[in-house]
């Protein structure tokens, strides 16, 4: 079978990796990060590094791949728009993998904008859990650097980075999760929160988790909601590439 390449940097780029490996499906795995690569099988052929739309097409050129997965994080819309760009310029067949959906609770906003104005409505402490690329939005929030905690990856520069934006360093939670129900507890308390705020990230994002935090410990919770889209679950995809594996035989 001709090489599939998939654009992981999820939990589910990791299992469907996984799946490949399993089945003797051959596929090249593409992640941004080190540390996200680290995740991957080892014994798969595993790139790192951020590529553009420019640099995808040349990769895809490279290797003349059947098809192409996208399972980047349902927020990566940039990363989602360069990999379509790319394979409708080499004509290479697209797949989006889709997260699983979760019920959002709480507020709902649809973009960071929303998100500052109705936290400028109050004064309440915030814990953050929308990530690094949030960080310089949330400094439209009224009295940000006193107000707001920081939750995200211990990545290289993120604390300089942070504090340089105004943010205080003792208002900084830099651990790796997934964090389950008691850890959320835990942070919400350690920073005095009375409003979490969250992407839709679903179950495999910890969602529900953060969720049953935010209901023990009586606080608000606001949910950035997902960019609106379209693509396959993780079972259509597993049997697309069943079906491509069949074929080339």
């Amino acid at each position: 079978m001709s090489d599939i390449l998939i654009f992981a940097g999820t939990t589910e780029g990791r299992l469907l990796a996984e799946f490949c490996l399993k089945h003797g499906i051959h596929a090249d795995i593409s992640a941004a990060t080190d540390y996200g690569g680290s995740l991957l099988p080892s014994a798969m052929a595993v790139r790192t590094g951020r590529l553009d739309a420019e640099g995808i097409t040349t990769l895809l050129r490279q290797k003349r791949y059947t098809a192409v997965v996208d399972a980047t994080h349902p927020y990566a819309v940039d990363v989602t728009r360069n990999i379509r760009i790319a394979c409708e310029t080499v004509h290479t067949p697209y797949h989006r993998l889709l997260r699983d959906a979760e019920p959002v609770v709480g507020e709902a906003v649809t973009d960071i904008q929303q998100m500052t104005a109705l936290l400028n409505q109050t004064n309440s402490i915030v814990l953050s859990t929308l990530g690094s690329k949030s960080t310089r939005a949330l400094t439209e929030v009224r009295n940000y650097s006193s107000r707001i905690w920081l939750r995200m990856l211990p990545s290289e520069g993120i604390r300089e980075t942070c504090t340089e934006l105004g943010f205080r360093e003792d208002h900084l939670i830099l651990q790796r999760g997934p964090f389950d129900t008691a850890q959320n507890i835990s942070h919400i308390r350690q920073s005095g929160a009375e409003i979490l705020i969250t992407k839709e990230s679903g179950k495999a994002g910890g969602y529900p988790e953060k969720t049953a935090a935010v209901n023990a410990c009586g606080i608000r919770m606001i949910t950035l909601c997902r960019p609106p889209e379209t693509g396959c679950t993780f079972a259509e995809i597993a049997t697309m590439l069943l079906q491509l594996q069949e074929n080339s035989l």
